[in-house]
């Protein structure tokens, strides 16, 4: 069976459980990082030396980085399951691994801490003003993509879909004022009616 380790709040972590619930993969999942504490623990050092979840297990591989944990259960496990059937396609649906890493998470993550994980009297309403501005044209680019979509990589749900998934939730539920963003708001009522969204992402946010 499979091992993660990895607290069910990390966004990272979520990412993996919500792929293993797409594919209909059983697991075997430890608490880690965070609260639980055990990521500079020698033995976990030895199997992710970056001291970061998740990591996975599958036999004797071991993995981590979480978008590419989640190519690497796709293609092993997935059976045709969450990649478009054509080249282009899954380049489409791979890119937006890519860009949640490269771009979305420069803007989005600041505006969680600023909020969510900073207390209410310590808040800065500029810093937040600004991470907001920022993360608001990161969406849009999302919001441009989505027009006559259902999904990122097309009118099917694939594993595209999912980082991004992870952090419409949290946007979603932030303390904050959000523009309207139409396809987007769209795109994340379908996720909502999955459900291993509504299990492993629509949890309170910490």
């Amino acid at each position: 069976m499979l091992k993660i380790w990895g607290r069910t709040d990390s966004s990272n972590v979520q990412k993996v459980l919500w792929c293993c619930g797409e594919l209909g993969l059983q697991f075997d999942r430890i608490d880690w990082g965070g609260k639980f504490g055990g990521n500079k623990d020698k033995a976990y050092l030895d199997k992710n030396p970056n001291g970061l979840v998740p990591t996975l297990q599958d036999g004797s591989f071991i993995l981590w980085e979480s978008n590419t944990i989640m190519r690497y259960l796709v293609e092993k496990y997935g059976d045709g399951k969450l990649l478009p059937p054509t080249a282009e396609g899954r380049a489409n649906a791979n890119r937006w691994l890519d860009w949640q890493l490269s771009v979305f998470n420069a803007t989005i993550v600041p505006l969680f801490f600023a909020t969510v994980r900073t207390p209410q009297d310590e808040r800065d309403p500029k810093a937040i003003q600004a991470a907001l501005d920022k993360t608001t044209s990161a969406w849009q680019i999302v919001e441009n993509h989505l027009e006559g979509k259902n999904y990122l990589a097309g009118e099917e749900f694939s594993i595209g879909d999912i980082p991004l998934g992870v952090w419409a939730y949290r946007w979603f539920n932030l303390p904050i004022e959000r523009p309207q963003q139409n396809n987007i708001s769209n795109w994340y009522q379908r996720l909502m009616q999955r459900d291993p969204y509504r299990t492993h992402i629509m949890i309170p946010v910490t």
